[in-house]
């Protein structure tokens, strides 16, 4: 019998020491003021554009990165910007908003951070978010009232804003008149000849700072005519949609003010599960015919802003920029709607069946097909979708070649003016 002994146990390795900007300055071949200034982005300091990449390429072969509180002890405050998450459901506009101002502020040398705020509110999350020495807070809600800004300045913070409905004593507020946004709705239905108006109000906890005043603004719309606001309180959830719907038919309503896209959604599906005609069509047709005319125009107006004539190129930039955003929105609803469940992508394919003969006539006027084609294919491919092979439709309107949907709507357009032939504009 041949006994094998046991291998020695492996020496521990040395724990490899943490780089310091000293080591970066020896590699670099500076010193540790100047690596100090290059890696702070100080602009006081003129350092060579050489120089600089030297010390940047010195720290990246290190792997050292500067030490975020020992900055902030030198200069006296941190360039942490803190961003407690909302206590609310965030919508994908929001969180566009949101994202944008991170962005931003990192391009301005601050590092945005954000911070949970299960189980802490008001003063009490002031005081927690304190501890960290940020010097800027950015509160979403309604939660943070004079002493906790009072809290959070005293610690270092030189900038409160709060981005609830409301202002609060010391900071600065970033503000949207909710009554606003449900007046505006509910006097856009009105308009429409809708007299009988729904209006949804999430039941999530934290929504209720928006939906309130949405519900005063929608009531102060029709207040003194014939019209009537029925509140509509629905959770976001498939159940509780569905509960709603099967009691839809005795509330006799001939319109919606939704709250946001997501709740618009949400009962849509529930309405149509529960066997309703919802006026407009789809949702999914919707935002692919969004998506087909956004990207439309913006190929054009990208075309105009190299046009010859300032003005028009100013006009053409400005357009850009809005339809950039249009076409953003339709395809993140896109994207989530082909990516989804069954039942969505089988709609988006649907849509994109429905909408995609229209191409054809679309690029009669000005040819873009092809910047419009790869628009499209990005977003159908990142859906999971394909872009269909259609046949143009037979004739085209621009050449005054209608289909027999021109008919009822001229017949519309035109009731006023025939029933007044002698009337005067």
């Amino acid at each position: 019998m041949v006994q094998i002994p046991n291998p020695p146990p492996p020496e521990p390795s040395a724990a490899r020491s943490v780089p310091t900007s000293a080591d970066v300055a020896r590699l670099a071949g500076v010193s540790r003021a100047t690596v100090s200034y290059v890696l702070n982005n100080t602009g006081a300091v003129r350092i060579s554009e050489p120089t600089r990449r030297r010390v940047r390429e010195a720290a990246r072969e290190l792997g050292y990165v500067p030490h975020a509180a020992a900055r902030s002890l030198r200069a006296g405050h941190s360039r942490m910007v803190l961003m407690p998450a909302p206590s609310f459901p965030a919508g994908p506009l929001y969180s566009r908003f949101l994202s944008g101002l991170q962005r931003a502020l990192g391009r301005l040398d601050y590092t945005v951070v954000q911070y949970g705020t299960v189980g802490v509110h008001g003063d009490e999350a002031a005081r927690a978010w304190a501890e960290l020495r940020p010097v800027a807070v950015l509160a979403p809600g309604s939660d943070l009232g004079p002493q906790g800004v009072e809290i959070l300045k005293r610690s270092g913070a030189r900038a409160v804003v709060t981005l609830g409905p409301e202002a609060v004593e010391g900071a600065h507020a970033l503000l949207t008149d909710q009554e606003g946004v449900g007046r505006g709705a509910t006097r856009h239905l009105y308009d429409r000849g809708r007299r009988r108006i729904g209006v949804v109000v999430p039941a999530e906890r934290g929504l209720d700072v928006f939906s309130a005043p949405r519900l005063d603004g929608a009531r102060q719309a029709v207040a003194g005519t014939d019209a009537t606001v029925t509140e509509l309180p629905l959770r976001y959830e498939e159940g509780d949609a569905a509960r709603l719907a099967a009691r839809w038919r005795p509330l006799g309503l001939d319109a919606v003010f939704a709250y946001n896209d997501e709740y618009a959604m949400l009962l849509m599906r529930a309405l149509q599960d529960e066997g309703l005609d919802i006026p407009g069509g789809d949702f999914a047709f919707a935002v692919v015919r969004l998506l087909v005319l956004s990207s439309w125009r913006l190929a054009h107006f990208r075309r105009l802003e190299a046009h010859p004539d300032p003005v028009l190129a100013a006009v053409a930039a400005k357009g850009v920029k809005e339809l950039t955003y249009h076409r953003q929105y339709a395809a993140e609803w896109c994207v989530r709607l082909g990516d989804g469940t069954d039942e969505s992508h089988r709609r988006m394919r649907a849509a994109l069946d429905e909408v995609a003969p229209y191409l054809g006539e679309l690029h009669s006027a000005y040819d873009v097909r092809d910047e419009v084609a790869d628009d499209l294919r990005q977003v159908t491919e990142a859906a999971g979708l394909t872009l269909p092979v259609y046949r143009p439709l037979p004739g085209s309107g621009r050449a005054g070649e209608h289909t027999e949907h021109l008919a009822p709507l001229l017949t519309e357009l035109q009731g006023i003016a025939r029933a007044h032939p002698e009337a005067t504009w």
